[in-house]
């Protein structure tokens, strides 16, 4: 199947309750690992040093209230109701938000944005475009798109989310895999204990991201079963608590324990709300992977089954540890020890195993929300590997593998307990729910457009609940809630600095394009021999000649008879559709045979590899001359910028009706039959190794005969092969830029740029076909 086509499957997800039901049980692997561990560690992290159990019970029924409102508020009534509504054409997370912002106000962090961008089918979804109806959401709208202050801030809070996510994908397996392997400490001394709970969760985690290159779609059929047996599991385990020990436990659910809690805890049982927090764990997880699966499935996955079960477990650990106020010193307060002796073992296993499954969500979370950024030209380019050919999504990075693994193991060697570790997760928990809360409010007055009061009270209600949590966890700040604030920091630097420098190179690559009127003055040959082949000269720009392409006329003597000016762009929609992906036009006139190709992706889009890519071009502007010789006045006018007029042209995949390319079998045609189409077939190749390349045209409209001979010259030019033209650019600050300006350019910049990938590396570009030039921009 092919990738790109795979992502258009969302008319299946509402096909028939089945489907529902399938997506729903397989939301339990990859959305709710997470949130089906955290009973492992919420009590333990709670009762750990703040507030201590009693014989009044005051403090474990107060803690099982506040769960259980914080259940019900944040995960079901947040996101299952209302946040999962504000998907960007069924995407969901932070930058799905912040993309869909951009579109409704019309800002962008992407330099080279087109009017043509906002043509796409999927920009224009949901009223795009429409005014907000209130007064209030037009100055707002209007504020933005006014003033960059507004823009940059905006950008900033959205990355502010992507690092604490990034910092979650670190801390999430750490903590799950540690409390899992903490179960151990029940059936050896104490003693004993320290030496094997650490190596044994290193162990585990070094497996997990050693396997990560393998994908999990070998295994990810294993995902959903594992953590429907530890809902079942947690939740049999529960009920049989309640019963036996505390029948009477569900009247602790009354809000009245939470104030009775206060009461009694006051400051301590503030600072306690930090391991309380934990038990949303997860909860972003439900928006973040709406692209995976549809808004219903999610949505009865966490109703009838996630939620109830997560409540049952833990009333029943509230159940047992109100009939058990002393303690062996061996043990703890935690989840085993209200795990009848019996069951301890087989509970261990799964636990593990449903760990197992929570962190590898995360993980791959991490590497698609990476993908994201550097995708919208926020985060350095990184070696994405696609470890499926068939399930859209599954994506490796090596170097972010490596460094999540290293500072995965620095945090569990580190802290060595739940207590420290929960502090540092709940803090990237919250603060990512505090964004999404922000960038919803705005959502809800520009996109939905809703009365501002609604918003106000949107954030005012959530707002209030999770800045509770979040000055709760501040004040953990030395006791490991450090780490994240740390790592969004760095991750939020780089970001900022690779952004900013993208920028400014891009703004030189402006200024300094050359004028249409130079090249004319040239002649049709460009004032250079003209030899056999294409010529791909990768640019930024999308309008204009590169400055690079001056520097090679003037330093080359010879150049290829076909040249296309190739830009590779990430517009703020999730996926482009293939009928949608090319942007063709003529730079010149048509004898000059130079082209301007604009390859549009979204950013959860699949990049094709070099021999699909390289067809897909050629066929898209073979399919371009065709339509301007059959119809030379359907160019979009609107379109049109400087010397530009650009037509949009799809894969070959999706223009079945228009011209198809053959290559090598010249008697396999699928496309129609000899009545219907009409082949230009190219020379005989002097050379037998190379393949013999055909256009088969429809047999009307007839085209002209400058068509043809385009045509011709193309597939002459295919046979003899495709060069990429890269300028390898170093970036320096200009002089009399300040202090900072000359850091963040000549050494921050300049050493996120040497080591990070080069901007065609989506395309695998042959070496042998590669040939780089270097330039100094000064910015």
């Amino acid at each position: 199947m092919d990738l790109e086509t795979g992502v258009y499957q969302n008319f299946a997800k509402k096909e028939s309750w089945r489907t529902v039901l399938i997506l729903a049980y397989q939301s339990l692997g990859v959305v709710y690992g997470d949130l089906s561990t955290s009973p492992l560690y919420v009590y333990k992290s709670t009762f750990e040093e703040d507030i201590q159990h009693s014989e009044t019970n005051e403090e474990i029924y107060g803690v099982l209230s506040f769960v259980f409102w914080t259940l019900t508020l944040v995960p079901l009534l947040k996101y299952v109701f209302i946040v999962l509504r504000a998907d960007d054409n069924g995407e969901g997370g932070t930058f799905a938000l912040y993309s869909l912002l951009c579109r409704h106000a019309r800002v962008n962090s992407l330099p080279n944005c087109q009017l043509a961008d906002e043509e796409l089918i999927e920009y224009k979804k949901d009223s795009i475009g429409l005014a907000p109806q209130s007064s209030f959401g037009s100055r707002l709208k209007s504020s933005l798109e006014k003033h960059r202050v507004l823009q940059r801030f905006l950008l900033v809070l959205a990355l502010i989310g992507t690092c604490m996510v990034i910092g979650d994908g670190i801390l999430t397996p750490a903590i799950s895999v540690f409390s899992a392997v903490s179960g151990l400490e029940l059936s050896m001394s104490k003693e004993h204990h320290k030496y094997v709970e650490v190596p044994v969760a290193c162990i585990i985690l070094i497996g997990l991201f050693a396997l990560q290159h393998y994908g999990t779609h070998r295994v990810g059929f294993l995902f959903a079963p594992v953590v429907l047996v530890w809902l079942l599991c947690i939740s049999a385990i529960g009920l049989y608590n309640i019963i036996h020990w505390n029948p009477h436990v569900y009247q602790a659910l009354s809000p009245y324990y939470m104030y009775k809690f206060f009461r009694k805890t006051q400051r301590g049982g503030w600072m306690s709300l930090g391991g309380i927090l934990l038990c949303i764990t997860g909860s972003e997880a439900m928006f973040a992977d709406l692209g995976h699966f549809s808004q219903l499935s999610i949505k009865i996955a966490f109703t009838f089954l996630v939620y109830p079960s997560l409540i049952l477990a833990y009333m029943g650990q509230a159940a047992y540890l109100s009939q058990h106020h002393i303690i062996e010193s061996d043990y703890r307060i935690g989840f085993y020890v209200s795990v009848p002796e019996k069951l301890r073992w087989p509970v261990l296993v799964i636990a593990i195993l449903a760990a197992v499954v929570g962190s590898q969500a995360i993980i791959t979370g991490t590497f698609s929300i990476i993908k994201q950024c550097s995708s919208l030209g926020c985060f350095p380019r990184v070696k994405i590997i696609h470890t499926s050919s068939k399930i859209h999504g599954q994506i490796y990075i090596p170097e972010i593998n490596w460094l999540l693994m290293v500072l995965c193991l620095a945090v569990t060697v580190g802290f060595r307990d739940t207590r420290r570790m929960g502090n540092a997760s709940g803090l990237a928990v919250i603060t990512v729910m505090l964004v999404t809360t922000c960038l919803m409010s705005l959502v809800i007055v520009l996109c939905w457009q809703k009365s501002v009061f609604l918003a106000i009270g949107f954030v005012f209600f959530f707002g209030t609940i999770e800045a509770l949590y979040f000055t709760a966890s501040l004040t953990k700040f030395l006791e490991g809630a450090w780490v994240p604030i740390a790592l969004a920091f760095i991750f939020l630097i780089i970001m900022c600095v690779w952004h900013y420098g993208t920028l400014k190179k891009y703004e030189f690559d402006v200024q300094n394009k050359v004028s249409i009127n130079w090249l004319l003055s040239l002649g049709p040959s460009l004032g250079i021999v003209r030899v056999r082949g294409i010529g791909l000269v990768h640019t930024e720009l999308v309008s204009g000649i590169p400055a690079i392409f001056s520097h090679f006329v003037t330093n080359l003597p010879a150049f290829h008879q076909v040249l296309v000016f190739l830009c590779i762009k990430s517009v703020p929609v999730p996926h482009v559709k293939p009928e949608e992906r090319f942007l063709v036009g003529h730079i010149g006139p048509r004898e000059y045979r130079l082209y301007r190709c604009i390859v549009r992706y979204g950013y959860r889009d699949v990049h094709k590899d070099d021999m699909e890519f390289e067809k897909d071009l050629v066929c898209s502007i073979a399919e371009f001359i065709r339509s301007e010789s059959v119809a030379p006045g359907s160019v979009n006018e609107d379109l049109v910028k400087d010397d530009d007029k650009m037509t949009v042209v799809g894969t070959c995949s999706s223009h079945t009706e228009g011209v198809q390319m053959r290559e090598d079998d010249a008697d396999n045609i699928e496309a129609a039959g000899p009545s219907e189409l009409k082949e230009i077939w190219s020379p005989p190749p002097v050379i037998k190794l190379r393949k013999r390349v055909r256009f088969i045209v429809p047999k009307s409209p007839e085209i002209d005969t400058g068509a043809r001979e385009e045509l011709q010259e193309l597939m002459e030019a295919r046979e003899a092969g495709i060069a990429y033209i890269l300028g390898h650019s170093y970036v320096k600050a200009k002089q009399g830029s300040s202090l900072i300006k000359k850091l963040v350019i000549n050494y921050g910049y300049e050493f996120l740029r040497r080591n990070s990938r080069l901007s065609t590396y989506a395309l695998s570009v042959p070496h042998a076909s590669t040939l780089e030039v270097g330039m100094i921009y000064h910015v």
